[in-house]
Order: C-alpha cells, then sequence, then structure tokens
C-alpha cells in the first residue's frame, strides 16, 4: 500500500493537479464557474462572513440571549436565517468546505506545518488582526468574496471601491507586519 501513494505523489497529473499551484488564469477561471454555479442554484452571491455573525447569534441564544429584536435580524430573511441550524445553513456548511478543502489542499501539496508560537506579541497581534479583519468585513457587509468578488461580478461600483481600499491595506498591512513582527 506504501509503495501505491509513493507512485501515486510521483505521477505527474497528481502532482500538476495537487502538489503545483493553480495558475492565476486557473483559479479565475475556476472562481468565475463557482460563482455561477453558485449564483444560479441558490439565487444569491457567495458569502462567507455572514454566516460567522450567525454563529456569534446562535451561541448567544444557546446562553440564553434574545436577538430576535436586533436591527440586523429585522427582515424575514434574517428571521429565517437566526431561527435555523449550523447544518441547515449554507453559508456555514460552505465556510466549513472552505476549511477542509484548504486542509486538504496543504496536506496534497505536503505543505502541512506546524508552527512554534514565537512569543505573546505574535498571539497578541494575531487575534487583534483577525478581530480587526472580522469588524472590517462587517462594516464593509463582507469580506473579500462577498464584498469584492460578488459584488464585481454583479457590476457593483462597490466591489471597485473595496479592491482599491483592500490594496490599501494590504500595502499598510505588509509594511506593518515587516517592520513589528519579522
Amino acid at each position: 500500500m506504501k509503495q501505491f501513494f509513493i507512485k501515486l505523489g510521483d505521477h505527474p497529473i497528481y502532482k500538476k493537479l495537487l502538489k503545483e499551484p493553480l495558475t492565476y488564469v486557473a483559479g479565475a477561471v475556476l472562481l468565475a464557474v463557482f460563482q455561477i454555479a453558485h449564483f444560479a442554484a441558490l439565487g444569491s452571491g457567495w458569502g462567507v462572513t455572514s454566516a460567522f455573525a450567525n454563529w456569534g447569534t446562535w451561541i448567544y441564544k444557546a446562553l440564553g440571549g434574545d436577538a430576535s429584536g436586533w436591527v440586523y435580524y429585522a427582515s424575514e430573511k434574517m428571521q429565517k436565517e437566526l431561527n435555523t441550524s449550523f447544518l441547515a445553513d449554507g453559508a456555514s456548511i460552505r465556510n466549513l468546505g472552505i476549511v477542509l478543502g484548504a486542509f486538504a489542499a496543504t496536506l496534497f501539496a505536503s505543505q502541512f506545518k506546524i508552527k512554534k508560537i514565537k512569543s505573546l506579541r505574535q498571539v497578541i497581534a494575531a487575534i487583534l488582526g483577525g478581530l480587526l479583519m472580522g469588524y472590517g468585513a462587517r462594516l464593509a457587509n463582507g469580506c473579500n468574496i462577498g464584498a469584492l468578488f460578488t459584488a464585481i461580478s454583479s457590476f457593483s461600483l462597490s466591489g471597485w471601491v473595496f479592491g482599491a481600499f483592500l490594496l490599501v491595506g494590504a500595502f499598510l498591512g505588509s509594511k506593518l507586519l515587516a517592520k513589528y513582527f519579522m
């Protein structure tokens, strides 16, 4: 059995599809196909961060809170999401698929590594960065998937504005990262 996996790992098709990165064009075409399929099947744009708001609300409800009066859940559609479960929520399943797919891709490409935490400063920066990204994603009404990718594919000016500020933020973030954490 071990020999089978060694041969499989050396096969050129395996290397091309699972070990080597896709070209930018191939990635763009696949994203476009997935976006079209998602829109055709579900009638809505592709999004990620709305599920996180639902997860937080479900935890809040499990602890005895009542979110039914929140403005975020004012519409009938959002009331339905409030009263659904993790396994019945398409966005939650997609997010789980993204995490599991990224993990599988890392394993297939033999790139999985557990890195040692260097310092408490690194942990604090990661937590703070994650919280700021989550907050910014909710302010923008989505992350780079919903606010950028879905908006641009729907011919919305907001996607291009989001993209411009995304580039500025990435530039500034990389400068801060290099100055303080490298």
